[in-house]
């Protein structure tokens, strides 16, 4: 079982404080995106937190993506986000529906509005990102 999966197992027997903890310390597991890296060009547009997203390509290819937030809860939608994409080729990330690995947590029922609107603006980025990569 991948861990998106334990993951969703996990979030549809939780109780709604315990599912905003679940976000919260899935954030805090996210690699430290150094400050210098915090900058307007990695910043995700249309999120009510300021969100930054950097990937980088590890030896084998596979695609690594930093990400910070400035608020707790949006830091572990971003986790969320890249636990469906992190550490795979571009190709593979490509053919990921990232909306649909997601729908079972239901967020945009779970969370406030602000909270969800940044995430096809996340979801866009990567893709962008992965084709570039894919290219060239």
């Amino acid at each position: 079982m991948s861990k998106i999966d334990e993951l969703i197992e996990e979030y549809e027997f939780l109780e709604a404080d315990d599912r905003y903890r679940l976000l919260i310390d899935l954030g805090k597991q996210l690699d430290e995106m150094p400050d210098a890296l915090k900058t307007d060009a990695t910043l995700v547009r249309g999120c009510s937190a300021s969100v930054w997203v950097y990937p980088t390509q590890r030896d084998d290819g596979h695609l690594h993506f930093l990400a910070d937030s400035n608020a707790a809860i949006t830091k572990g939608i971003i986790a969320l986000v890249l636990e469906t994409v992190q550490d795979r080729s571009a190709a593979e990330i490509g053919k990921v529906d990232i909306a649909e690995v997601l729908e079972p947590f239901d967020l945009k029922n779970q969370l406030s509005s602000n909270r969800t609107q940044g995430i096809p603006n996340m979801i866009a980025l990567i893709r962008q990102t992965a084709e570039r990569f894919q290219e060239g």
